[in-house]
């Protein structure tokens, strides 16, 4: 059986939320070990933290995505000091997106430099959102010493120039369903060069759902797929894959702590196939 991890979803988003025990069920049978689920919100972020304290296969990450425009306005003090918490692993997801922007993008790029800032003085890695905006997101990375904290590019679409300049950084190139995709050739022309200690895989569930189940609600359990294109695409093993990221994911988010079957049985769960169990 693959042993997977999925590196970014979002179980407090419907419909998943409503199905939670099914949906971590369904990801266990098809070999996800571990998920880190991505908070967009401060208002949000208690509920995506008493995930990772429940299920310990279930890590966190606290930060205010860079397309709300709702609720509260983080501050680095106070990221960094949630970002300290034991089951938080991540500072984001944060970044630039310019898709939907309408006029001035200096408030999203002063939120990102704040998410930045946080992430070095609490020593978490970050989770880069970026669409539109790649230019602006390496430039405010680069004055910004994020090399520091390092992390990744999420949900990566962008071109092998903006991949080769972000893994010159340090950071990782996370792939979701969009490899899939027919439209996507370019991408899986960028995808073959990322280098294997480089490498994550996503579902950014409950959206992107991949061939064959484009079109339906995504979860994490369909990160499987994500996996066994990668591995097409390069010419290895779907094994040799996921036994790949996975130990990438526990590289770049050291603050994670892979789960033991009797944790996993102490939460009332049966034991995921965890590589590092």
């Amino acid at each position: 059986m693959l042993e997977l991890v999925d590196s970014h979803c979002h179980l407090n988003f419907e419909p998943l939320k409503a199905d939670l025990e099914n949906v971590l069920q369904r990801a266990r049978d098809g070999g996800v070990g571990h998920l880190l689920c991505v908070a967009t919100t401060l208002e949000a972020f208690p509920e995506v933290r008493a995930l990772a304290h429940t299920h310990a296969q279930v890590f966190a990450s606290v930060g205010v995505h860079p397309n709300e425009r709702e609720g509260r306005e983080p501050v680095v003090e106070e990221l960094a000091e949630l970002g300290n918490d034991p089951r938080v692993v991540a500072i984001g997801e944060t970044g630039l997106d310019y898709y939907r922007l309408q006029g001035d993008s200096g408030w999203q790029q002063e939120r990102f430099r704040r998410h930045i800032r946080a992430a070095r003085a609490c020593g978490r890695p970050l989770i880069v959102h970026t669409r539109e905006a790649a230019a602006d997101t390496l430039r405010i990375l680069r004055e910004e010493r994020a090399t520091e904290a390092g992390g990744v590019m999420h949900c990566f679409t962008e071109s092998w120039e903006i991949a080769h300049a972000a893994l010159d950084l340090g950071f990782y190139i996370s792939f979701s369903g969009i490899l899939t995709f027919a439209s996507a050739a370019a991408l899986r022309a960028v995808a073959k060069q990322v280098p294997d200690d480089r490498l994550l895989i996503e579902t950014d569930a409950p959206y992107l759902a991949p061939v064959p189940h484009r079109g339906r609600v995504n979860e994490p359990a369909f990160v499987r797929h994500v996996a066994e294109q990668l591995a097409t695409l390069r010419a290895t093993t779907p094994e040799r894959l996921a036994e790949q990221t996975t130990r990438n994911f526990f590289a770049l988010f050291r603050h994670a702590r892979p789960a033991a079957r009797t944790q996993v049985r102490q939460a009332g769960q049966e034991a995921p196939p965890a590589h590092f169990a």
